[in-house]
């Protein structure tokens, strides 16, 4: 029977967990699980039978489950050496380029490890850890959807970015390139839901300001924590084109999921980005280097994990791209090559794999 160790919970992590929960249980497949914290589905539609199920594994792991037994999980490297099998197979992510002794040390004491990033599947095998592959992340189809609203009348194009709001994510970079060229334009709008839950809500607006300056374009907007996933759909869908310009990405999942709606993408062809965007779905930007990850938040200098660089852009190419974007969205505004992604990366080809491997 199926082991699982898994986070479910409100971010990234526990937005990959829950689905691949979803996707064995409507296959009636049946598995053991135990949380890797509390368990919180709050940011998913209501599901009581779901919750119930979860609760109950996770209450009895411990009378039901053996070490003899292999079990998936998905955590950061740095808290996965742990585990409650002699046969761990974990997916984990991993965004910069130079992996520590306490990394490699993790993933060769793993059974298996998976990255959602081919880069980072080959780098660490140059460093000798061979029990590494590659499992690409998926659409949310329990999430994502298409609402056919309208959320603009006056024929906008409205760009949108996401994530967690931090250095590594070039955040500051891209809006104060995309303010220079479009600030203060009524033809396009940018919408920012960067909101950072691991910072104070003080640090969330000292940071936005100190990358506006002073001076706040009428036509960007910084929206607030979204904790319902309904609520953010509707923001993917009301986006026209997204900014996907992170110096470092295990896949980048609300860039993924607008590409896969239909909107059209600037993407900084780096690190698990290269996983599913290529000219066709996407404004292709090239690195132009790269820049230390240290930001004294997330990443320090001398730490144990999360050691290395990001990758950088130029700022005239990134414009040059989100210019190429707009005549895309005039042509045709609907993203239909990044629509085909829902069906090459989907949570049912995620599962067969788990299913095939983990034994």
């Amino acid at each position: 029977m199926l082991a699982l160790n898994l986070p479910i919970n409100t971010v990234s992590f526990g937005q990959v967990s829950t689905a691949i929960v979803r996707e064995l249980a409507s296959r009636k497949k049946e598995f053991i699980f135990s949380g890797v914290g509390p368990i919180d589905l709050s940011a998913q539609a209501e599901e009581p039978e779901l919750k119930v199920a979860l609760e109950t594994l996770n209450r009895n792991f411990a009378a039901t489950h053996s070490r003899e037994n292999p079990i998936f999980k998905l955590w950061h490297l740095s808290g996965s050496l742990e585990s409650f099998s002699q046969k761990q197979f974990l997916l984990s992510f991993y965004e910069l380029d130079s992996p520590t002794k306490m990394e490699l040390n993790i993933v060769k004491n793993n059974h298996k490890v998976y990255f959602s990033s081919e880069e980072a599947v080959n780098l660490f095998k140059s460093y000798g850890c061979l029990n590494v592959d590659y499992l690409p992340l998926a659409f949310d189809k329990w999430n994502f959807s298409e609402t056919g609203k309208k959320y603009f009348q006056d024929g906008r194009i409205v760009f949108n970015l996401a994530g967690k709001l931090e250095k590594r994510k070039h955040h500051a970079k891209a809006i104060r390139a995309w303010i220079k060229r479009f600030g203060n334009n009524k033809k396009y709008c940018l919408q920012c839901a960067v909101y950072n839950p691991f910072l104070k809500p003080e640090d969330n607006n000292a940071s936005i300001k100190s990358i506006l300056g002073e001076n706040k374009p009428f036509n960007v907007s910084f929206l607030g924590f979204m904790q319902k996933n309904s609520m953010y759909n509707d923001f993917v869908n009301s986006g026209d084109i997204v900014l996907a310009m992170s110096g470092g990405e295990g896949w980048g999942l609300p860039e993924f999921q607008s590409v896969c709606l239909g909107k059209h993408a600037v993407t900084l062809y780096a690190s698990g980005y290269k996983g599913w965007a290529n000219d066709s779905n996407s404004c292709l930007v090239y690195p132009s280097g790269k820049t230390s990850s240290v930001d004294n938040m997330f990443f320090r200098s001398g730490d144990a994990i999360n050691q290395g660089n990001i990758y950088d852009f130029n700022d005239d190419e990134f414009i040059a791209a989100c210019e190429k974007a707009i005549s895309r969205v005039e042509s045709e505004r609907v993203n239909n090559s990044g629509k085909e992604l829902k069906d090459k990366f989907s949570y049912a080809k995620l599962v067969d794999k788990l299913i095939e491997d983990v034994k």
